[in-house]
């Protein structure tokens, strides 16, 4: 406002209004670089510190940096003539008009041509027909069958119908056992495994190296001189010397066959290709956690007489249980709630408090409540504050899958032959090899071994045998554990251990209501735990008597 007998209005400001303007602006400051933080954007420029005169060979440096900034400059000039050059192109083809038109048209119709094919191969690739024809092709092919079990669930890892196959194929195909995985195992256990699986055919103790990083011979030489060689737990592997030379001595033996063909096979994650990846010492083949990663079968040359086949996992049969399936089927991507279904599966088969000791969770009733509790402990958080169940239960899989997780299960007390096998067959499957040698090579092994205790192993309860598919007509269904209603029932009452104490039906009693049943979408998808409240009742008049609350009226009339 401008005052009488003045030129012109003061400037000045009431105090409140400019702190609310001062406050303002610092508020809106704050704002603009908590944004910039986020993008990454940092108005400070790094000074250059320069040479100091103190360092050697200034002179040199600084003529060093002059020719980088020449060559700068003229790499920028460079681009700009590339896009005036494209600018007069563009222009000349909107002058010629249709001609630009046409050569556009035909270059998108070869690009359509050449990605339809690759398309349709990927789909083929990952059809159950192409993988067991596939898998049929290395049978066919190879002299020696290798089937790779996993020795926390040997009996698990096995394919009936694999083995009755490899029987009655023509040409006098020999199978052999490789335990896998015997450093995740305690030793008493592979020792027990390594007299039940010979004596039906014979077994090999193995440890696969799983950080084989070469991708060829010459970067391996190159480390080697280096000396830069790890010899850590994991990237050792044992039993390749044993395996090898047992080999290489029946490909001497056998006088008709130069090389012999070595197929192996087994069911996904027991370490077929880490396998052939130690004997080769080079990452010859694709290995990962990720289940079904070889999608056709790989010939690798190992040494001069023996040739080794990788290739695809064996598809689990729809018929078998919930445990099997969760261990060794190839997750779908049709199947939504796989992951979910194989750790209620799981849990169903280990004892409960050696989960709680293994993964540092509280007592859990069921699986949604036990994957609740691990998806806090590991911090798998939603918007605001949801566990992600989800991918609790894939972290949760991967670990029983992979080569991460401890636990093992009991070789059957009573051993019998299978349907299949005769004692025939045992004996002429055992000619050939040098059964001392491989003794002795299963000996050295479990020394150089370091296993784990009992005391961190879980113990879990096979369910025997895994049928596998050999060609597409056997089963056609997709991987179903089981029905709506079982997995209501087993959400709350019906799970391995679960325990309703006294206390907790005393409580629904006295509210006089009966413990509602989830519905099965929720008890699969929703990440939260219900439970029923507790009646609480509470006094107001003590606390009204007792109010210490300040009485403005006193001050302030």
């Amino acid at each position: 406002m401008k005052r009488p007998k003045l030129k012109k209005a003061s400037k000045r400001i009431s105090c409140s209004k400019r702190y609310k303007i001062q406050k303002k602006v610092r508020e809106h400051n704050r704002k603009l670089r908590k944004e910039a933080k986020k993008k990454g954007i940092t108005k400070r420029v790094k000074k250059d510190p320069g040479v100091p005169s103190i360092a050697p060979f200034k002179e040199d440096i600084l003529r060093e940096a002059e020719l980088r900034k020449l060559k700068l400059e003229e790499l920028k000039q460079k681009k700009k003539l590339e896009k005036q050059q494209g600018r007069e192109r563009a222009q000349k083809r909107k002058r010629d008009g249709t001609s630009g038109d046409s050569n556009t048209k035909a270059k998108k119709a070869k690009k359509e041509t050449l990605n339809r094919p690759k398309k349709s191969s990927v789909r083929d690739k990952c059809s159950r027909k192409f993988l067991c024809d596939e898998l049929n092709k290395v049978i066919s092919a190879s002299n020696v069958i290798v089937e790779v079990l996993d020795a926390r669930d040997p009996l698990g890892c096995r394919c009936p119908e694999l083995e009755e196959a490899v029987l009655k194929s023509e040409g006098n195909k020999k199978l052999l056992f490789v335990l896998n995985k015997i450093d995740l195992v305690p030793k008493n256990n592979v020792e027990r495994w390594l007299r039940y699986l010979q004596r039906e055919f014979p077994a090999v103790a193995f440890k696969a190296s799983t950080y084989v990083q070469d991708k060829t011979v010459q970067e391996k030489k190159r480390r080697a001189t280096r000396g830069a060689v790890d010899q850590s737990t994991g990237v050792a592997s044992f039993g390749s010397s044993s395996l090898l030379q047992s080999l290489q001595d029946y490909a001497e033996a056998l006088e008709s066959e130069k090389v012999v063909r070595v197929g192996v096979v087994g069911f996904p994650n027991v370490g077929k290709s880490s396998l052939i990846n130690s004997l080769k010492g080079i990452r010859a083949c694709d290995a990962g956690v990720q289940r079904g990663l070889t999608k056709s079968m790989q010939d690798v040359h190992i040494a001069k007489n023996v040739k080794m086949i990788d290739s695809p996992s064996i598809i689990a049969a729809p018929s078998n249980p919930a445990i099997a399936m969760a261990l060794r089927s190839l997750p779908t991507p049709e199947k939504g709630d796989y992951a979910l279904d194989a750790v209620r599966a799981l849990l169903k088969h280990c004892d409960k408090q050696q989960i709680m000791l293994q993964y540092n969770v509280p007592a859990f009733r069921n699986s949604l409540e036990f994957l609740t509790c691990f998806a806090k402990k590991r911090g798998f958080m939603q918007k605001g504050g949801v566990p992600n169940t989800e991918q609790a239960a894939e972290t949760f899989l991967s670990d029983w899958t992979g080569a991460k997780l401890s636990y093992h299960s009991k070789p059957p007390d009573n051993p019998s032959l299978p349907s299949y096998l005769s004692d025939a067959a045992v004996t002429e499957m055992k000619k050939g090899w040098d059964l001392r040698k491989l003794q002795q090579g299963n000996s050295e092994t479990i020394k150089g071994v370091k296993f784990r205790s009992m005391s961190s192993a879980i113990i879990l309860s096979s369910s025997g045998p895994t049928s596998g598919l050999l060609s597409v007509s056997e089963g056609l269904k997709t991987v179903e554990f089981k029905d709506e209603e079982e997995c209501q029932k087993e959400a709350f009452d019906n799970e391995p251990d679960s325990v309703h104490t006294e206390g907790h039906q005393q409580e629904q009693t006295q509210n006089g209501k009966e413990p509602q049943e989830a519905s099965p979408s929720s008890a699969r998808h929703s990440p939260k735990v219900t439970f029923n409240p507790m009646p609480i009742t509470i006094d107001l008049s003590s606390a009204q008597k007792d109010d210490d609350a300040y009485d403005f009226n006193t001050d302030f009339k």
